[in-house]
């Protein structure tokens, strides 16, 4: 974060808005240097860091789940502090280029992709990586395998606007990577659902150093088993 705050600075762009695709902690740190502007999320997404941020003791508790090399550095004051925009709201309320919302229930609670209309850029948070299988939530959701199929029906209905897919984690991708995505997800998923065999690079073939997304397939596999999915 401190590094964005210092290539916006050389950019001489003025930090004007924030958004937060979701509310796991990788996506709702803030850093001073980038300044007061406002930082929004989806009514639920903020929902969830309101929760967090009430209890009692949560700063301990929330850096407690950060990984050790950043924790300390992690200026908790900032954490997760968010402002939801009302349900059904279609755009970033700001007086930048027009960036669209494609809520979705997703991989987490107040999930949301963002569409920079004019760019024809997606904005895609933890989805559509070529590096993560898709992480379902089968911790929290009652659905999650038809949760995460109708989010990536949602992301197909604008693939037609989109020239460009940036994911949360993982590289970006065209136009045609951006459909690939979409159908590799897809795949990956019915398979989950369906108990067959998974075929997927990010599985049985993955980057160097990317070898543990196979612990979250499993992690996953027993997860959907265990509840019959």
């Amino acid at each position: 974060m401190a590094c964005l705050a210092r290539d916006v600075r050389a950019l001489g762009l003025p930090v004007v808005a924030g958004f937060a695709t979701h509310p796991d902690w990788d996506h709702v740190l803030w850093h001073a240097d980038l300044g007061a502007a406002p930082r929004y999320g989806t009514a639920a997404c903020a929902a969830v860091m309101l929760e967090v941020r009430s209890a009692p003791g949560w700063q301990s508790r929330a850096a407690e789940g950060l990984p050790p090399e950043i924790s300390d550095e992690v200026p908790m004051d900032l954490f997760g502090l968010l402002t939801g925009l009302p349900a059904a709201t279609a755009h970033i309320p700001w007086d930048g280029p027009a960036v669209g919302l494609v809520e979705h229930p997703a991989h987490a609670r107040g999930h949301a992709a963002l569409v920079v209309e004019d760019a024809r850029v997606l904005v895609a948070g933890d989805m559509l990586s070529d590096l993560f299988v898709p992480m379902l939530d089968v911790e929290g959701a009652t659905d999650p395998i038809g949760d995460y199929l109708a989010s990536l029906d949602l992301l197909d209905a604008v693939a037609d606007d989109v020239d460009t897919v940036i994911p949360g984690h993982g590289s970006v991708g065209g136009a045609d990577e951006f459909r690939t995505r979409l159908d590799r997800d897809r795949a990956y998923v019915r398979a989950l659902r369906d108990g067959g065999e998974i075929d997927d690079p990010r599985v049985d073939s993955p980057r160097p150093g990317w070898e543990w997304v196979a612990d979250i397939h499993a992690h996953q596999a027993r997860a959907l088993t265990d509840r019959g999915r």
